[in-house]
């Protein structure tokens, strides 16, 4: 690793310069305009946000907020977690945890900074950690084994089955710093009396295991109230679902990131909750005026992507797609199957409902929402069974109409590299334009933006897409 990288720890960085963004908002628009001329690298990224008015400023303050309270958790007497951004973080908020989402600080790093993670992603390697596993973590675990971030007190994840590499990692993370380790099994199957019952057991021994760890009992009105708040946020969230589904598509590309970004850091706080509601007052506005959300005028194609997004420095993929006129439709990441998602209708027992009647109701329906976690609901069995991957994905598919899908991936996703060529062959078989590249998101040395472009673009000429 570089001298020059060991300056500073990882998290503190993006924080300040996300906390210096955070301020730009608080001059005037000229005042705007000079100053990103004066920033060379993370000004066009800054500017995509900003753009968005209040719903891309609250985000900028939401996240600069939440890495403070990660960096300075221990000072102020509060147990930290490292978690991934498949674990539903209300219980742990309930304990007075704050949850260190690695894939977060992952994409943190890699939009703000300009070297992005490339000597993270390759320390963990010469200290031992696979080379093959998923960058997603990796990206930013490097940081936090080299003692570049926040040392957190505890690890808790969720369901290694769909997983293995993502397990992997926080495994691995356990070991190495040696830090206590909790990781949730996942059910067999989404709904069903026999799996829900071993999920929300295996659930109950977490909150043991968090509770032994910090000293404290699950207070039931705290955890009440942030099931009141993750009620309101998943209406907001379903509502976003619907307007996606209007021709143009109101809602801004960036918002998909946004969604999932904020939810990653937040779910269950009042911050949250505000942030979705000016998104979605943004986005009635546009659907009243009959106008897309990116920023042009007009809506010439409708993307889907059937996993996750590009996460590319100054998070260009937002940016290209609203210079070509190309709605995002959304990702795998920014669905969470609540039981009145426009998309979750079909099948019986599909999306969690929350229930705050007793203590027991909520950690139950906690247990729910975990086990349908974007990724846990889908990858974790045959790709064509009913309600997996190529389900999910023609349902909305068809819902939001699409006009073509693309699968960005990491190099370390062996569940989906097995199963990804067959899924494009039956969603094409289903008349749906679908691209698969051969790329790592989160590590532009496998294949360069530009290269990723050119195939996007390609592909949508050669088909006739716009």
């Amino acid at each position: 690793m570089k001298r020059e990288t060991r300056e500073y720890n990882y998290d503190w960085n993006i924080w300040t310069i996300l906390e210096n963004a955070a301020l730009v908002c608080d001059g005037t628009p000229k005042e705007y305009r000079s100053l990103l001329s004066c920033i060379p690298h993370f000004g066009s990224a800054l500017d995509i946000f900003i753009r968005q008015g209040e719903p891309g400023i609250r985000f900028i303050r939401l996240v600069s907020q939440y890495i403070r309270n990660c960096i300075t958790a221990r000072e102020r007497g509060k147990k930290t977690a490292l978690t991934s951004f498949s674990m539903a973080t209300p219980i742990l908020y309930a304990l007075d945890i704050v949850p260190i989402c690695l894939e977060a600080f992952t994409i943190f790093g890699t939009v703000v900074l300009k070297r992005g993670t490339g000597e993270f992603l390759d320390y963990c390697c010469e200290i031992g950690f696979t080379e093959t596993s998923c960058s997603s973590q990796r990206g930013a675990l490097g940081a936090y084994l080299s003692g570049l971030a926040t040392r957190p007190d505890m690890i808790v994840c969720n369901s290694p089955g769909w997983c293995d590499s993502n397990a992997n990692s926080y495994a691995f993370a356990s070991a190495y710093l040696g830090i206590p380790f909790y990781q949730l099994n996942y059910p067999s199957e989404v709904s069903g009396r026999r799996s829900s019952d071993y999920h929300r057991q295996d659930y109950r021994h977490l909150i043991s295991f968090l509770e032994g760890h910090t000293g404290t009992r699950i207070d039931t009105a705290r955890l009440g109230s942030i099931i009141d708040e993750t009620m309101k946020q998943d209406e907001l969230i379903n509502e976003l679902s619907d307007l996606q589904m209007l021709v143009p598509n109101p809602v801004p590309n960036i918002y998909d990131l946004m969604i999932y970004g904020a939810k990653s850091c937040a779910n269950g706080l009042p911050e949250l909750t505000v942030l979705l509601s000016s998104m979605v007052d943004r986005c009635r506005e546009n659907a009243v005026k009959g106008l897309p959300g990116n920023s042009t005028a007009r809506e010439k194609a409708r993307g889907m992507f059937c996993y996750i997004d590009h996460y590319t420095t100054d998070a260009r993929l937002w940016d290209w797609m609203d210079a070509n006129d190309i709605s995002h439709l959304g990702s795998i990441l920014c669905r969470y199957w609540q039981a009145d998602a426009p998309y979750a209708g079909t099948h019986d027992g599909e999306g969690y409902r929350l229930d705050k009647g007793s203590l027991d109701s909520m950690i139950d329906t906690l247990a729910d929402m975990t086990a349908r976690m974007p990724m846990v609901k889908q990858i974790r069995g045959p790709y064509d069974a009913p309600q997996m991957w190529l389900d999910d994905n023609l349902r909305l598919a068809r819902l939001l109409k699409a006009d073509f899908v693309v699968y960005f991936s990491t190099v370390g996703c062996r569940n989906t590299w097995g199963a990804v060529k067959l899924l494009v062959r039956d969603l094409e078989k289903q008349g749906l334009p679908s691209l698969m590249l051969f790329l790592d998101a989160f590590d532009d040395r496998v294949m360069s933006w530009d290269a990723v472009t050119d195939r996007i673009s390609e592909f949508i000429h050669v088909r006739g897409i716009a």
